[in-house]
């Protein structure tokens, strides 16, 4: 088997928890001697803060883990992420989306997909003239994906490997017309995720099942930018005694906090091993 190449990315909106830790030394022990890379996943600048980015790295080392540098941060690539947009303009295959949450929330019957309520296309169908008068005026709007459109301009079948589940046939419908940009978030999770792989050159994306359906409109983004393709393993998510998956708000299961109490870096690895 070849080295690997792989990578942890998460966003520092808190403190790392027990499932972090199980991600990330899940994706060091999948590099079969290879490469293990760490990225900072913080487009969403509203939320992101640096004392949080600090204690990531605090908290990794601790765990044991090393990475190659320097650090991608995805603060620092909006321009890439830029390019990307332009290259899915120039493709016809994003439109502007003037409607709000709210709106979209309230809309009739919507029926719902794997990040919630699927978008119904009330902007997809405006005349170039409307969308050009609306943005002109300043009213706010989010780039959206014509996934149907974006199905018809790629060629042959789209699919991907997982070595958990096999092969597997990308269904990106599912998601419906999804967000690829905002005004206060330049680019999306799923552009930002689809181009970072490719360009550090992640050969293997482990992660969490509850991101195995985001996996669908991923193989679509790759094929629109002409990325490189690489299998997935996404591992079981560790989970509390009532089944509930953790989570940031819930400090005690940081590993800041079970440091404090005398816990050891591998009595961690021997409770997150999967």
């Amino acid at each position: 088997m070849p080295f690997e190449t792989t990578r942890f990315a998460p966003s520092p909106t808190g403190r790392l928890h027990l499932g972090h830790a199980r991600s990330a030394l899940f994706a060091q022990d999948r590099t079969e001697g290879g490469r293990f890379l760490l990225r900072i996943e913080d487009i969403d600048t509203g939320r992101c803060r640096p004392e949080y980015e600090q204690a990531i790295y605090e908290d990794l080392h601790w765990l044991g883990l090393c990475w190659e540098d320097p650090v991608r941060r995805q603060s620092d690539h909006f321009a890439e992420y830029r390019e990307a947009l332009d290259r899915l303009e120039n493709l016809t295959v994003l439109y502007p989306c003037f409607c709000t949450r709210k709106d979209i929330g309230e809309a009739p019957s919507a029926p719902h997909g794997p990040d919630g309520a699927i978008y119904p296309g009330t902007c997809r169908d405006l005349s170039r003239t409307e969308k050009e008068s609306r943005m002109a005026s300043g009213k706010p709007y989010a780039l959206r994906l014509d996934t149907a459109k974006a199905l018809r301009t790629v060629s042959g079948p789209l699919r991907w490997h997982d070595r958990a589940r096999g092969w597997q046939e990308a269904r990106p419908e599912i998601f419906g017309d999804v967000v690829l940009a905002r005004k206060d978030t330049p680019a999306s999770y799923h552009l930002c995720v689809a181009l970072d792989d490719h360009l550090q050159g992640i050969t293997l994306v482990t992660r969490g099942a509850d991101l195995f359906e985001a996996t669908h409109l991923h193989r679509l983004l790759q094929a629109l930018l002409d990325c490189n393709v690489p299998e997935y393993h996404h591992h079981p998510l560790l989970l509390d005694e009532h089944g509930h998956r953790f989570a940031k708000r819930n400090s005690s299961v940081t590993l800041a906090h079970l440091r404090d109490k005398g816990v050891t870096a591998e009595q961690i690895r021997q409770q997150v091993t999967c």
